[in-house]
């Protein structure tokens, strides 16, 4: 197989700003692996520097990766998952983006979307979340207004006006489902105090109160909350659950954590099996991105994957979220292609043809 990535640049509708960053447009990475006979399968790495991840590190991370998978065996996924992360143990979202390029091929190989070689109901996906940023409350308001669409929202919180935003939200949006998300920026003092708060809102669940390594307390908040308590930052991969049972009630997967599509279903099992409740979400990524994390939705409670509905141009097809509902392509693989505006090579886009014709 022949490994090639490059850059791929998103540019959002509206500055995403949360408690740790703002930006409007952020550089992903394309991989795509081609094999002998010319079948691609497409991924996308979303790097991000919380977890000490970036374009420049994961274009580096997909060129040592590369030759690796030269002579590999395209259907030894599992195998070749372990050498990936044996090799590139921190550059997760590459990883992640090799893992979805495997799986991409081998649905077209056996002419099937990987949900179904899953053995997986698109059906039974829930609703996913659209997210409203930080902005002032005008701002908040018109964001909003503009998500009229979709019936549940994530707030965004993290800030020294947190009251105020999911006020604005609720008040303008007084029959939507709630979520919010503080990103690690509160105490546990705080925490407490905001899910009171939430939860006369009829806020559903809050995503990561306190930093990642506090898992002490987010047992003492959990104690005293009213509401679920999701953790993210704090979970990036199947060993992190077993600490995190009694801790918080559910868990959120994320591709560019944990480094494959495999690594996510395990942390479905685990997460079962110690009895909490399973989000997987996404960073801002192409249709491309969502289309791979999408494959395993049917498998979860809650869905955060609005990455590519948060952007002003997506270019690539596959999984779509309309009015929250994922909706997914009968066509192989991973069911994403590139339009004209990812410029990826010509001959990519005649490989992927020429897969789904056989």
């Amino acid at each position: 197989m022949r490994l090639r990535a490059q850059r791929l640049a998103l540019r959002t509708k509206r500055q995403f700003v949360i408690s740790r960053t703002a930006y409007a447009e952020h550089v992903n990475v394309v991989v795509s692996l081609e094999t002998d006979d010319g079948v691609t399968g497409y991924g996308e790495a979303a790097p991000n520097r919380f977890y000490e991840e970036t374009a420049d590190s994961a274009l580096a991370a997909a060129s040592r990766l590369g030759g690796m998978l030269r002579d590999a065996d395209e259907w030894g996924i599992e195998e070749l998952e372990t050498r990936l992360a044996a090799e590139a143990p921190r550059d997760a979202s590459v990883r992640a983006a090799v893992s979805a390029a495997l799986h991409d091929i081998l649905g077209k190989r056996l002419d099937a979307p990987v949900y179904r070689i899953f053995g997986l109901d698109p059906a039974r996906a829930p609703l996913s979340s659209f997210t409203i940023a930080i902005a002032p409350p005008d701002e908040l308001r018109q964001r909003v207004l503009d998500a009229g669409e979709y019936p549940l929202l994530k707030v965004k919180l993290g800030t020294d006006r947190d009251e105020e935003i999911i006020r604005t939200v609720r008040e303008a949006a007084p029959d939507k489902r709630l979520f919010v998300d503080a990103n690690a920026a509160w105490s546990a003092e705080k925490a407490v105090r905001m899910i009171e708060i939430l939860a006369a809102l009829g806020v559903e669940l809050v995503e990561q109160p306190l930093a990642r390594d506090d898992v002490d307390g987010h047992a003492w908040v959990r104690e005293r909350s009213a509401i679920p308590i999701i953790a993210d930052e704090s979970c990036a991969t199947a060993v992190d659950i077993p600490r995190l049972a009694g801790a918080v009630d559910g868990i959120n997967i994320k591709l560019a954590k944990c480094g494959s599509l495999r690594e996510a279903i395990r942390m479905v099992h685990v997460a079962r099996a110690h009895e909490l409740s399973v989000m997987a979400g996404c960073m801002i990524e192409s249709s491309l991105g969502i289309s791979a994390i999408a494959q395993i939705a049917p498998l979860l409670d809650y869905a955060d994957l609005d990455g590519a509905a948060l952007l002003a141009e997506d270019p690539f097809s596959g999984v779509r979220m309309v009015a929250g509902e994922l909706h997914f392509p009968e066509a192989p693989g991973l069911g994403a292609h590139p339009l004209s505006s990812a410029g990826l090579p010509e001959h990519h886009e005649r490989g992927v043809q020429r897969a789904r014709v056989g």
